[in-house]
């Protein structure tokens, strides 16, 4: 299975935050998956402008410079994602958020109605599964991680997958890593 991580950790002395992925990754590929780690604060992410140009002028493509395309070309051709981020002011890092809206061109514009809801409709035939690992921030509480939870639950239905779980970062890696071979 082709597993992408997007990690949205933007401290970059959160070691123990990097290590922990490392460490995922590491058993994942030994369990003969191929794993991609993006370092979200490595990379060059502008902010959606909700332009409409990633529908309109160049559909499915961003019309900013940035490295959103290759975001999106890692996202699309994985067989999972896992969201990956430390719980800051009740919610993922703004990093993640960032990188999170810049999905947004791997979709169309159009609508379809799903469980008596708007959606959109798909651009591609196969989409990944999503995760999503959080670390606890010392003000995050269980209500903070339910709304994040319900947040990415239907963020999936938007595109077409399914949301598989959410973990957290006091969960063993061997936890996190199995939950990922099961899906």
């Amino acid at each position: 299975m082709k597993i992408t991580i997007l990690n949205g950790n933007p401290n970059a002395d959160n070691v123990k935050f990097d290590n922990y992925l490392k460490n995922l990754s590491d058993l994942l590929e030994s369990s003969d998956h191929t794993v991609t780690i993006l370092k979200l604060r490595e990379m060059d992410i502008k902010y959606c402008r909700g332009c409409f140009g990633c529908w309109v002028k160049t559909p499915g493509k961003c019309v900013v410079a940035d490295d959103s395309h290759d975001i999106c070309c890692e996202y699309i051709n994985s067989d999972f994602v896992l969201f990956a981020s430390p719980v800051i002011m009740g919610f993922t890092s703004a990093l993640l958020k960032k990188a999170h809206d810049k999905l947004i061109p791997l979709i169309h514009p159009y609508f379809e109605l799903v469980q008596n809801e708007v959606h959109h409709l798909s651009r591609y035939d196969k989409y990944p599964l999503m995760g999503l690992l959080l670390e606890k921030g010392k003000d995050t509480d269980e209500k903070d991680i339910e709304i994040i939870s319900d947040i990415y639950r239907r963020d999936a239905i938007n595109f077409k997958t399914s949301f598989c779980f959410i973990r957290l970062t006091t969960d063993s890696v061997e936890e996190v890593a199995n939950e990922i071979n099961g899906v």
